[in-house]
């Protein structure tokens, strides 16, 4: 995947696991399951308004809190195509690429990109384009070997279609 577009969902500093995907939901190893539930204790029309493409926007330490990989797991699956934050937690940071969520760190687009914008990223160059306010920023792009796993859908994707290149 090269690109996103979609329209934004906008959240705050230190946005959690739990908040993410409560945890009282973790009985299921379903990803649509889970996804029914994402952001519910937060936004809760997100997974009636959220549709493929979209984007989610936030601020400083996105992800923090336990470190399941439900979560991005859930954002994913909800129909998240990208989340632009301020900065996350490191673990969620790994799972998120472990499971091919594209993730990029743009403290001025968190600031200016509003709810309901439509906002384009393109991952190659790490420019984020909101479409609506008309004005763009510069993430740090992933090294080609991240970018890779991410276009194979996640880090298990990724080593079948290279186990599978050397036998």
């Amino acid at each position: 995947m090269n690109e996103a577009c979609g329209k934004s969902f906008v959240y705050g500093d230190n946005v959690d696991t739990d908040v993410i995907i409560p945890a009282r939901y973790l009985n299921t190893p379903d990803a649509k399951a889970l996804a029914e539930h994402c952001m519910e204790d937060i936004d809760a029309t997100f997974t009636q308004s959220v549709e493929p493409g979209d984007l989610i926007c936030a601020g400083w330490n996105f992800g923090c809190g336990s470190s399941r990989e439900h979560a991005p797991l859930a954002i994913k699956t909800a129909g998240i195509d990208c989340v632009i934050a301020k900065s996350f937690a490191r673990i969620f940071y790994r799972n998120a690429i472990n499971i091919g969520l594209p993730i990029l760190e743009c403290e001025a687009a968190a600031d200016e990109i509003q709810p309901g914008d439509v906002v384009k990223v393109d991952f190659s160059t790490g420019t984020i384009t909101d479409e609506t306010l008309g004005k763009s920023w510069k993430a740090e792009p992933f090294p080609p070997f991240i970018q890779e796993i991410i276009d194979c859908g996640g880090w298990m994707h990724y080593l079948r279609k290279n186990q599978s290149h050397q036998a």
